[in-house]
């Protein structure tokens, strides 16, 4: 009985160690504000990114998010969605990331329809997909990013369809982002996420973006992107209220962490498109210091519950889940350890 204890302890610090050097790797921003969770929270958010990062690389044949070996094939994406649901039905193979997936599925009951949601997304990249709307577009972007925002807060305990909304707004508007800084990085890897529409409206193909020419008609792309991310933005704000104290601190310090991403695309102009945007430092510091504040003041603020003129995907079942809202008295936002 001690050796089994032992043996699954230290799988747990393995799987540990992985989530969070993933983590660290693949996504700074994210990483900054991840700091602020409890730490059981902390631990699953990890852990749940670890999975994530792991579909993603293997679907674009990359090392956390750089570089680009091989695009996956159907039946890689096949395997991976086998695994994963193997994972989720408390059968996962060897291979950590699905070991992680599996105890966080565990943990907070993460359904299926959400693992083949997020899944859809690579198959699409795999196929060599292409929006060719703005629909398509929205769609893309709540399966590889608003679908991880609704698990992400499923683990800080929301229950309330309502609230998961609000999360999937914000992976929303990350993914957004995440496509307007990397449109011409996108186009010199083949790949393309803006509508097909925009580019016939302009009589471009997708590989045009990446040529010096068509840089200002690429930013004009970019400054949309980021303009159709702000009412996302401003929805996942509603949304921090209803979280936990320390997971809205988190929340409130990536959505401004990430949004800025996009306020310095709109500010550089061109130069956003033939360099790669990032937050320093310091300014990370100074938006966890606001999302302190963002996150106290949701504690009495009376926001607007609407969600008006939004797309919105068709979620699953999700009156079998029972709540789980946690906040420990001890675990104060002064305590970040």
């Amino acid at each position: 009985m001690q050796a089994r204890t032992a043996k699954h302890s230290k799988l747990d610090r393995q799987i540990a160690r992985l989530a969070a050097e993933t983590i660290a790797k693949g996504s700074k921003s994210f990483a900054a504000a991840a700091k602020l969770f409890r730490p059981a929270t902390r631990r699953d958010v990890f852990m749940l990114y670890a999975w994530c990062r792991h579909c993603d690389d293997v679907t674009d044949g990359q090392d956390h998010g750089r570089g680009q070996a091989q695009q996956a094939t159907i039946e890689t994406i096949q395997t991976l969605r086998s695994n994963s649901l193997a994972a989720v039905r408390g059968q996962p193979c060897e291979a950590l990331p699905f070991i992680a997936l599996a105890s966080v599925a565990r943990r907070h009951q993460i359904p299926e329809w959400l693992i083949e949601d997020h899944l859809a997304g690579f198959e699409f990249d795999a196929n060599d997909g292409r929006p060719q709307t703005v629909d398509d577009l929205m769609r893309y972007c709540y399966q590889v990013a608003g679908s991880v925002g609704v698990m992400m807060a499923m683990i800080m305990g929301v229950r309330d369809e309502r609230t998961l909304y609000r999360a999937n707004d914000l992976g929303l508007a990350f993914q957004l982002t995440n496509i307007a800084r990397d449109i011409r990085e996108d186009s010199e890897r083949q790949r393309c996420y803006l509508p097909l529409a925009w580019l016939t409206e302009h009589q471009l193909t997708e590989s045009d973006l990446a040529l010096a020419e068509h840089q200002q008609t690429a930013y004009q792309f970019a400054d949309r992107l980021v303009a159709m991310a702000e009412p996302y933005y401003a929805s996942a704000r509603i949304g921090i209220e209803q979280l936990p104290l320390r997971s809205a601190w988190a929340i409130a310090a990536a959505r401004l962490i990430y949004r800025d991403i996009g306020l310095k695309i709109q500010n550089k102009g061109v130069a956003a498109i033939r360099e790669r945007i990032f937050t320093t430092r310091k300014e990370k510091i100074r938006r966890i210091r606001s999302g302190m504040v963002e996150a106290i003041q949701s504690r009495t603020a009376s926001l607007s519950t609407e969600r008006k003129a939004l797309w919105t995907p068709e979620f699953g079942p999700l009156t079998s889940l029972p709540s789980n809202m946690t906040e420990p008295a001890a675990d104060t936002i002064a305590k970040t350890s």
